[in-house]
């Protein structure tokens, strides 16, 4: 068939495209250049006991010292930006929630790097730029005490956290201060409708316990501070004690990413860091600790964890200027000031 001159130039440009346009791929490490670096200095939002599994995996296979610290996603993400524009960047990779990660990725903190193995993980969470690899997911729950409250008397939906009987028993992060909690209170819209920001006043009105971050919930949980709570589901087998998780019939949650630090001062330390997260041992070695990877061939160790899996809502991440709104907004809400 004759081609017209219209649709010669569209393929000539379409050819062309594909010349001047690099297609990002997954990059080999070089295990010896790693090795000769000798550490690698991570920040992340996993509590340490779990994170603390993965780097001795890591250090007893390669022999490279893990130097890990860990915080919320809102204080890592404040540590790293403080020091990026110090122009003294102490990490060498990186780990948080999405949201926070793209705004960090604005910033040109990270630089392009893909491990080899995040090459088996769904394509729908791989970022075209190929600086941030998403590696494992985190949804969003009620947990509750199960020696304080029976499963039949648990809430079976959020909007049962509104009824009389749990005021003052709940647990939450502070969502003034966390960015991770503004994130999921503004995207209840998905899954509420225009009716979200009611269900946030309303939920106010029941004087929850307001924490740090979702690390101390289950904590306050188990102590029986409160009875019930808000915040990340692998924590119902992370955290020991009398925990139980309410099957919804959604659950909010974003993705996680790790990223190469544009100013790594051992970068191929850092890039055989990711790539062990992301590998099958690795992976495993989370997916037994409760966490919620991306690998197909490590599901969570938690019961019932499939049907989480199937019921996901991934969150939109607001931008600064909607955070600090919000931020403002839920301070109204739940302080009155």
């Amino acid at each position: 068939m004759l081609m017209t001159p219209l649709s010669r130039l569209f393929t000539s440009s379409l050819l062309a495209l594909l010349f001047i346009l690099p297609k990002v791929q997954a990059q080999p490490v070089d295990v010896d250049a790693a090795k000769r670096e000798g550490k690698v200095v991570a920040y992340g939002t996993i509590i340490p006991k779990i994170m603390g599994a993965l780097h001795q995996g890591f250090e007893k296979k390669y022999g490279i010292k893990v130097e890990y610290w860990r915080a919320s996603a809102t204080k890592v993400m404040d540590r790293a930006l403080t020091e990026w524009r110090a122009g003294k960047p102490a990490f060498d990779v990186l780990f948080a929630i999405h949201g926070a990660m793209l705004l960090m990725k604005k910033e040109g903190m990270f630089t392009q790097y893909i491990p080899p193995s995040s090459e088996s993980f769904p394509a729908h969470y791989r970022d075209p730029d190929g600086i941030l690899t998403s590696w494992r997911v985190t949804p969003i729950g009620i947990l509750y005490n199960t020696e304080l409250v029976k499963p039949q008397d648990a809430p079976k939906s959020l909007d049962d956290l509104l009824n009389p009987k749990w005021r003052r028993k709940i647990g939450m992060p502070d969502a003034s201060r966390h960015t991770s909690t503004a994130q999921f209170l503004w995207n209840l819209q998905k899954v509420k409708g225009e009716k979200w920001l009611d269900f946030v006043k309303a939920l106010a009105k029941q004087e929850p316990h307001l924490m740090e971050s979702m690390a101390p919930v289950p904590n306050a949980i188990v102590r029986g501070e409160v009875q019930v709570g808000l915040t990340y589901l692998q924590y119902v087998i992370q955290q020991k004690g009398p925990l139980g998780f309410v099957q919804l019939n959604k659950f909010l949650t974003d993705s996680n990413d790790l990223a190469l630090s544009s100013k790594a001062s051992r970068p191929s330390a850092a890039k055989l860091y990711m790539e062990y997260a992301c590998s099958p041992e690795g992976q495993q070695t989370l997916a037994e600790l409760g966490e919620f990877v991306l690998s197909p061939a490590a599901p969570p160790k938690i019961k019932d964890a499939e049907k989480v899996l199937a019921n996901l809502v991934f969150m939109d991440n607001p931008t600064p200027d909607q955070y600090k709104k919000l931020t403002a907004q839920f301070r109204q809400i739940f302080f009155g000031n």
